[in-house]
């Protein structure tokens, strides 16, 4: 076996998003936290979120109260009301930490000279009540977050490590996780890590789709890491669709911004006339599960390859100024927003279910957190309104840190962890394997379990993910580690636990729609799984 580190801290911290940033900003003051980035430390989702953060600051026109019901309301009868309270009522807080920390969002003079946050408006919401950084609101929070870490004392980054598996002294389910097994891919070997306290911020799952609008590291890891260490999940069968993803071969996976249509871009189908107004009331600033299924929808009954979302009749400047990323980035394909409608059509974006915690982001194991889309407070219910993602991420991480603060004094981290043993294992001679199954997964996943599914379909969808997990499962047994296999390990572990909880459902409810039940249930609860 070839020889490995030992690392120990107070906590660490599984993924460097928003949520696992603002995580170790919050107990670093305190105690030694280590942070694990698979990639960069700038890559993740938290880096590509466009619109913003939604909180409320104008109180003369907004409330609490009024985020809180948009909130139910896009939900679809499954959010848990004081999950939703709860995050609302911190809402301003946490953004007034980030504006601390550095992060510029975008200001404006009022009618009496007085500067003040621009606010916008997004789907489902019914007041501007968006902090935003222009289109780019993801990556302010990110640099602004990764600056202030690069430079604490206290708190150690390990970038290009992956997180296999969480370690726990024996199998038992009530044991306590003692740390994780890291694989350098650097160095290409596996490490430990012991702490008192882990934190899973590791993101959701949607690169189980062939088509999504998140980066390559969104594989669903702590999902499946906690399954597989005993952890319940909630809702894994609500995916959401974003509805407007940049549709060209050259610019795959960029997302444009729901606040587009929210400062009036229009839907329109290939003959330049609008559809939204024949499915919902609200038009364009329906709820994402809606207008993702008008999108799905028309492109079928048309035979179309995408609609266009048209913003050129706006003033030029205006759409310069509020959406310079997606002006940018669309002309550099020689695509002019200002002038001509932008191709677009659906795209997985983001994972309303995932490990079940408390308020604080406890899981079901001793000493194990999980914040962010990785995991289930109840926030979300059938459908993740816009803007309250990020929020989830800051709100959670601050109650975590408060949570994990006030044991930490007596906890104590296990210094002798069960080493990673692979004497029995060789190298791969067929990475063509891991190829092949990644493709198959995603495309299938994309056919059968998509926006619109049947039980035929999530049937031959299980059939086909329990034939990979087989041959997955014999693949890492006999050959060493690698980015790919862990990646592809985890996502197929995702996948069943999708399309499992698909299955149970016997109604059609925000993001889970389906031709055999299309009606909704009465009295609808979360769906939860058990290892």
């Amino acid at each position: 076996m070839k020889q490995i580190n030992n690392h120990e801290t107070d906590v660490v911290v599984i993924g460097s998003g928003a949520a696992g940033l603002s995580l170790a900003l919050s107990l670093a003051e305190h105690c030694n936290v280590t942070v694990i980035s698979k990639g960069s430390l700038k890559e993740g989702s938290t880096l590509y979120a466009q619109g913003g953060i939604a909180a409320v600051f104008d109180k003369k026109n907004d409330s609490i109260e009024s985020h809180v019901e948009d909130t139910l309301a896009a939900g679809g009868g499954l959010c848990d009301r004081d999950a939703v309270h709860y995050t609302a009522s911190n809402a301003k807080a946490c953004l007034k930490w980030l504006i601390e920390q550095g992060v510029p969002f975008d200001m404006e003079f009022d009618s009496k000279g007085k500067e003040r946050y621009h606010l916008t408006r997004e789907g489902g919401h019914s007041h501007r009540r968006i902090l935003h950084a222009a289109d780019a609101t993801g990556k302010a929070v990110q640099t602004t977050l990764v600056s202030q870490v690069q430079s604490h004392k206290n708190i150690k980054l390990l970038e290009n490590y992956n997180a296999i598996d969480l370690v726990k002294n024996t199998a038992c389910d009530t044991q306590p996780v003692k740390g994780v097994y890291v694989y350098n891919r650097i160095e290409d070997k596996v490490e430990t890590i012991s702490a008192k306290f882990v934190a899973l911020a590791t993101g959701g799952a949607s690169k189980v789709y062939l088509y999504t609008s998140n980066p390559d590291v969104s594989s669903g890891d702590g999902i499946a890491m906690a399954w597989r260490a005993g952890c319940r999940v909630a809702n894994m069968e609500f995916n959401q669709f974003h509805p407007t993803s940049l549709y060209h071969p050259e610019l795959q996976n960029f997302l444009i911004t729901e606040a587009m249509r929210g400062e009036g871009a229009h839907l329109k189908r290939p003959d330049g006339t609008r559809f939204m107004p024949d499915f919902d009331e609200r038009e364009e600033l329906a709820p994402r599960d809606i207008v993702a299924r008008a999108i799905d929808f028309e492109m079928k009954r048309l035979g179309a390859n995408c609609v266009y979302l048209d913003i050129s009749h706006k003033d030029k400047d205006f759409i310069i100024e509020h959406f310079p990323t997606i002006y940018a980035k669309c002309l550099s394909v020689g695509l002019d927003i200002t002038k001509e409608p932008i191709p677009v059509v659906p795209a997985a974006h983001y994972t309303c279910g995932g490990v079940m915690t408390d308020f604080n982001g406890k899981t079901d194991l001793q000493n194990l957190y999980a914040i962010g889309e990785v995991a289930y407070t109840g926030l979300h219910g059938a459908n993740r309104m816009a803007s309250n993602s990020l929020l989830e991420c800051i709100v959670f991480a601050h109650a975590a840190a408060k949570d994990i603060l006030s044991k930490l004094d007596h906890a104590k981290a296990s210094t002798q962890l069960t080493q990673w043993d692979e004497s029995q294992v060789g190298n791969s001679d067929e990475e063509v394997v891991i190829t092949h199954n990644w493709h198959e997964l995603r495309l299938f996943m994309w056919d059968y379990v998509g926006i619109v599914r049947s039980t035929k379909r999530l049937e031959r969808a299980l059939r086909r993910v329990e034939l990979l997990q087989q041959e997955i499962q014999e693949y890492y047994a006999n050959f060493r580690v690698s980015n790919n296999l862990l990646e592809l390990r985890n996502l197929v572990q995702v996948a069943e636990l999708i399309i499992r909880s698909a299955l149970e459902r016997k109604e059609s409810r925000g993001l889970h729609y389906t031709l055999d039940y299309p009606e909704q249930n009465d009295n609808p609860t979360p769906t939860v799984l058990k290892p």
